[in-house]
């Protein structure tokens, strides 16, 4: 599989090693100098850039029938305008805030246990997610995710930032050295708390998810998620 990578920052370069272990060959690597983009070499793309080139590098990948993986955060003011290009010209795509394949199995927990703390109305939810210093967004894609999937399935109705409310969710958000990406969902009352946690060790889980996602929508049309790559739907 021929990748173009979005974006060789960290996680470009580890996206880079994990492909090349897994078989695959790295032909394009598209930065914030890049001129001249070769998409007739790519099977498909890998988008970790910023959230000001994101919209334009996916829709490129439209453009072009490139398959294209993303896992940019910050642009998702304009999701419902790339779904709706990628619809347009019958492209593929998946969008994740976290390629990590335990922290999809993390979003499927956080909303089980959402279901079943839906009507234990004495019970208040929050959040903290802590990251590295150079993380640019906050709080994190993966938070506002957690968040929505909370919201889902309770009668919380939005998530604001170190702020709470009655139907108000409070995500706290910490920068810390080099912290990959640890998360955390309480529900407290007066007698007890229930956590749960997801900590990630390394950028590699992102990384391997990435490829993994890559090489599921080879030959497929449409707009997917990692419920479709890991078949937890």
């Amino acid at each position: 599989m021929k990748i173009g990578l979005f974006g060789y920052g960290k996680m470009g370069k580890m996206i880079e090693q994990i492909a090349q272990q897994r078989g695959h060959s790295v032909v394009a690597k598209v930065d914030v100098d890049t001129t001249e983009i070769d998409y007739q070499n790519m099977d498909v793309a890998i988008d970790f850039s910023t959230p000001d080139a994101a919209f334009n590098n996916i829709t490129g990948c439209f453009e072009h029938g490139v398959p294209i993986i993303s896992g940019t955060t910050g642009w998702l003011s304009k999701y419902d305008e790339v779904i709706d290009i990628c619809n347009a010209k019958k492209g593929a795509f998946i969008y994740a805030s976290n390629f990590s394949l335990g922290v999809n199995v993390f979003f499927e927990l956080n909303s089980y246990l959402a279901k079943m703390m839906s009507t234990l109305d004495q019970y208040k939810v929050s959040m903290e997610e802590i990251h590295h210093t150079q993380k640019l967004d906050a709080p994190s894609g993966t938070a506002i995710t957690l968040a929505e999937g909370v919201i889902q399935h309770t009668d919380y109705q939005n998530w604001k930032l170190d702020e709470s409310g009655d139907k108000t969710i409070a995500i706290t958000s910490k920068r810390e050295g080099t912290v990959p990406g640890t998360h955390t969902i309480a529900y407290q009352s007066v007698v007890d708390a229930i956590e749960i946690k997801h900590t990630a060790h390394n950028r590699e889980g992102f990384a391997l998810g990435a490829v993994i996602a890559a090489e599921w929508i080879q030959g497929k049309t449409g707009v997917f998620s990692m419920k479709d790559v890991l078949n937890l739907k």
